[in-house]
């Protein structure tokens, strides 16, 4: 049984845990307000630049000239993976959601018989996935939105993965990340970005191909090979955005839970200092007792 020192330290020690993960829970709290605006304030742009690029993308699409980021490369054998996490901890299982979905896709790859790279954004996501696929990983980014995400930032991952598309390291990239959607909710979303997936209909008709007719100045092919690049850096950046604020939600929940947890020890463990003391204090007065009735 612990003596009544060894409880007042833990008690002590469990005080002292909660003042951090409270303290934890309010900068996490005043990081999502600004986090969630920029991850919402993101999603219109970059949810008009896919319409659009799907516009003229359904026009052109197999057409002679049409640029590499749109036809691709004629293949699906190498898939590059890149999964959004976070380069710190204590944020329940933000980092371990998508590199789960990071490891069903690659198992569900490999039995297709594709080749499988892994591109790491944050550094808990290289150190997960670096214990079963050390060899698949090709490079990782740290460090990233230490004073907010920023389009610099995001620009940088973008052209990466268009050095890699130019050089011929893969076929199809695909980002996995936390989509936000409450401080307590956050969805795991994979999303195709290299080449630019034109959406389509339930008949598999290309959506926008028979819809109205546009001129371009210079030409359809020109404006897309001008801003198919652009939209891989802007997808990367609301990803990155919707990731910060996916993140920050997910810490203040789990400091939330882990300070009142702290409190149900505390008060579980002073209560046992309680009867612990008592008992002490009751043994004391039965020996004093009996010493006096024995005298």
């Amino acid at each position: 049984m612990a003596s009544l020192k060894d409880l007042r330290n833990r008690i002590n020690s469990v005080k002292s845990t909660r003042k951090i993960t409270s303290a934890m829970k309010m900068v996490a709290a005043s990081k999502l307000r600004r986090a969630q605006e920029a991850a919402e304030a993101s999603r219109p742009y970059a949810e008009r630049m896919q319409r659009m690029l799907g516009n003229l993308a359904a026009s052109t699409q197999g057409a002679a000239g049409s640029p590499p980021l749109l036809a691709g490369t004629g293949k699906d054998d190498v898939h590059l993976l890149v999964v959004l996490t976070a380069n710190r901890g204590l944020c329940g299982g933000f980092n371990g959601n998508p590199v789960r979905e990071a490891r069903r896709q690659i198992q569900a790859l490999k039995a297709q018989g594709k080749e499988v790279k892994l591109l790491c954004v944050g550094r808990k996501g290289r150190d997960l996935l670096r214990r079963d696929y050390k060899n698949l990983i090709v490079d990782s980014f740290e460090g990233l939105g230490r004073r907010g995400i920023t389009y610099a930032e995001a620009n940088q991952v973008a052209e990466r993965l268009l050095t890699m598309f130019e050089a011929g390291e893969f076929d199809v990239c695909t980002i996995i990340f936390n989509k936000f959607q409450s401080a307590m909710t956050q969805v795991v979303t994979p999303r195709q970005i290299i080449p630019f997936p034109v959406p389509q209909d339930a008949e598999g008709t290309p959506q926008g191909a028979g819809g109205a007719l546009y001129d371009y100045e210079p030409s359809e092919e020109g404006i897309l090979k001008d801003l198919l690049p652009r939209n891989v850096a802007m997808q990367l950046f609301a990803a990155l955005l919707e990731s910060d604020a996916s993140e920050q939600g997910a810490r203040m929940t789990a400091m939330d839970s882990a300070t009142r947890n702290a409190g149900d020890m505390i008060d579980g463990l002073t209560l046992t200092y309680n009867r612990t003391r008592q008992a002490a204090i009751t043994k004391e007065l039965i020996e004093i007792i009996s010493g006096a009735e024995a005298l």
